[in-house]
């Protein structure tokens, strides 16, 4: 095959890893699993580098053939200069720019335009874009944060059971069947104890399907989540006219529970995390090839 790679673009996340490059203009992608780096580093590096593998294979090229080439990586969890350093030195890369994951979330939604992106994914977070500079709250992990997230909805609804077994709050159909899934309150701690975000993510949908069924417990989550939502638009200075846009698997079932302006100022993403990795990736390469000449 016949090539000339231009750049490689990754967005690794807590439930998958998207890894894709650009070949005369062509964008041609492949998916890997979790690769939240501050939950596990190395398996989250393994996921790279196996979904690498896998491009060169989708490609019939071999794996070397991306080591010098310029790429950008956004990864969950990649906050810390510590963990980005350790990142870049376990990849199979010569040139790389390891950042979290959120610039190119909201590269990808809002390209260059202005407007709030709120992202609850099996993770969360809140930015907004205005002459392009960007502004970020939340995304602060699971353990103190990541709010109205899918894992955050799947720990709220575990709660709620178990505040059902204290006498504390009313059953529900939400409540019951997941007693019944767990057969008892200790089994919601044992699974508790050892469940990952994703694990906890994965009971999501049954939340936002109760809700839609009008279950109480379940509506009280959402609007719980909407509530957060809100409070973090309003900080980022939203206002009537700045666009508001919502990603991640479970961002759109709060649109009902908000305020019926930002409802309105409801506009759909312009394209995906990997896409805003690919163009900061171009960006990335524009400023090698400057620093070369």
């Amino acid at each position: 095959m016949t090539y000339q790679l231009q750049t490689i673009a990754i967005d690794g996340g807590g439930t998958r890893c998207r890894v894709a490059c650009m070949i005369g203009g062509q964008k041609h992608i492949v998916e890997a699993g979790s690769a939240n780096v501050s939950t596990d580093l190395e398996s989250g590096v393994a996921e790279i580098v196996s979904g690498l593998g896998e491009l060169a294979r989708k490609l019939d090229i071999p794996a070397a053939a991306f080591e010098p080439v310029p790429a950008y990586i956004g990864l969950a969890g990649a906050s810390w200069p510590e963990i980005v350093a350790k990142v870049a030195a376990r990849l199979p890369l010569k040139h790389v720019r390891v950042e979290d994951d959120r610039p190119s979330a909201v590269r990808g939604a809002l390209g260059r335009d202005d407007g709030i992106l709120v992202h609850c994914g099996t993770g969360s977070f809140q930015a907004m874009q205005r002459a392009g500079r960007i502004v970020l709250t939340g995304g602060w992990g699971p353990v103190l944060g990541d709010e109205a997230s899918a894992q955050w909805v799947g720990r709220k609804a575990l709660s709620a059971v178990l505040m059902v077994q204290d006498g504390v709050r009313p059953v529900s159909e939400l409540t019951e069947h997941l007693l019944e899934k767990f057969g008892s309150p200790a089994g919601i701690v044992a699974f508790a104890g050892n469940a990952s975000p994703a694990d906890f993510g994965n009971l999501a949908k049954g939340v936002t399907e109760a809700a839609a069924e009008n279950d109480p417990a379940a509506i009280e989550i959402m609007r719980s989540g909407a509530d957060h939502i809100a409070t973090h638009v309003r900080a980022l200075g939203w206002s009537e006219g700045l666009p508001l846009l919502l990603t991640g698997g479970i961002a759109a079932h709060y649109a009902p529970y908000l305020d019926v302006r930002m409802q309105q100022a409801l506009a759909q993403p312009k394209g995906q995390p990997i896409d805003g990795a690919l163009s900061l990736a171009r960006e990335f390469a524009e400023e090698l090839s400057e620093c070369s000449v």
